[in-house]
């Protein structure tokens, strides 16, 4: 069995995106060693505190081993010795595995670098990398085009075509992702639920990776208001510096909503618990997707064909006036500011089967 180290540093909907694939890998080649490359603050949604071995679990379900990498802190310490020590510690104990293969979905100098540098025999990548430069690491005979216009179908074409000398005629199945489960996140949550005194909740996420995905904070109030008219409370995900957004939306609910505050583990439990997600392109959304939460989404400048929720059951809001860009403007896209708050909550109200009162 081929030795398949996987290179996905972030970000949270990002990983989630190439869990699939992996996943896919596992059940097809169960006796295979299965590695990921991962930033050290995401290394939550491969394994859950306290498993310790190569040996998967339902607290690590897929992979064997984890080789965690923290580069935002080494860039800011790029000067101090202590940094290539850490370094060197972390591909060093990449090397010891002696990986056969590595699939490079990230597709960034950044994550092709660091797998060349841990020693794998071969890495295999797309043949258009998301930074071209990252090509060079590939062999010829290891880029591969994409295929399928989601990008969850694109990551699992890689390893299918990669992996073809290895699966023997098999067929490499789409699968949805597994994700850890976590007994010490499972009783936070469920102790989080009894102290708020809710029997069931809808959760939603106002951040977003930057200003034009946006929606409103008041529009998220109001949809709070009309659900707690049909009993369901609404716990708003409010990520680190994200503490005022979650007040105004707290403030616009009339205290139908309630600002949570939970580490990655911790909100992987308590979206499994969840009756409904709304909310934009943003890694939580992706995450139920991921454990099959009916979802209400809102895009803007990104392309739902390309990044939507897969998977689930779920209603996605896109305004004709959306243009498809990547760069990062502050303002609100304009036709996501198009998205009334009554369309989101006709929307919610027939995922969860209670019509449109």
């Amino acid at each position: 069995m081929p030795k398949i180290l996987i290179a996905r540093l972030g970000s949270l909907g990002d990983i989630l995106h190439a869990l699939p694939a992996v996943t896919a890998i596992r059940r097809t080649l169960p006796d295979t060693t299965i590695g990921w490359l991962v930033e050290e603050r995401w290394s939550e949604l491969l394994t859950s505190p306290g498993p310790k071995g190569d040996a998967v679990s339902p607290q690590k379900p897929v992979v064997n081993l984890i080789h965690t990498v923290d580069t935002k802190r080494w860039r800011r310490r790029i000067a101090r010795p202590s940094t290539f020590a850490e370094l060197r510690g972390a591909l060093r104990r990449v090397r010891a595995v002696h990986y056969d293969l590595a699939l490079d979905f990230q597709g960034s100098i950044k994550s092709a670098l660091l797998t060349w540098l841990s020693g794998v025999s071969s890495i295999a990548g797309f043949a258009d990398p998301r930074e071209s430069a990252a090509r060079m690491f590939y062999r010829s005979s290891q880029r591969f085009p994409r295929l399928g216009e989601h990008v969850i179908e694109q990551n699992h074409a890689l390893a299918a075509q990669a992996l073809k000398n290895y699966l023997g005629g098999q067929e490499l199945k789409l699968v949805a992702p597994s994700l850890p489960c976590s007994p010490a996140a499972d009783a936070w949550a469920q102790a989080e639920i009894m102290r708020l005194g809710i029997a069931s909740f809808a959760l939603v996420t106002p951040g977003a990776g930057w200003g034009a995905k946006q929606w409103p904070a008041e529009r998220f109030g109001a949809v709070a208001q009309a659900l707690a008219r049909h009993n369901l409370k609404t716990l708003v995900n409010v990520a680190p510096g994200e503490e005022v957004l979650g007040q105004a939306v707290e403030d616009a609910s009339a205290g139908s909503a309630l600002a949570v505050r939970c580490a990655l583990g911790q909100l992987v439990a308590l979206t499994r618990r969840a009756r409904i997600f709304i909310g934009g392109d943003t890694g939580p959304l992706h995450l139920a997707a991921a454990l099959e939460v009916p979802l209400v989404a809102l895009f803007g400048p990104t392309d739902p064909a390309r990044t939507g929720p897969f998977g689930t059951r779920a209603i996605v809001f896109r305004h004709p006036e959306s243009k498809t860009t990547f760069s990062h403007h502050r303002a609100p896209d304009e036709g996501l500011l198009q998205i009334s708050a009554e369309e989101v909550i006709g929307a919610a109200r027939h995922l969860l089967g209670g019509g449109h009162a």
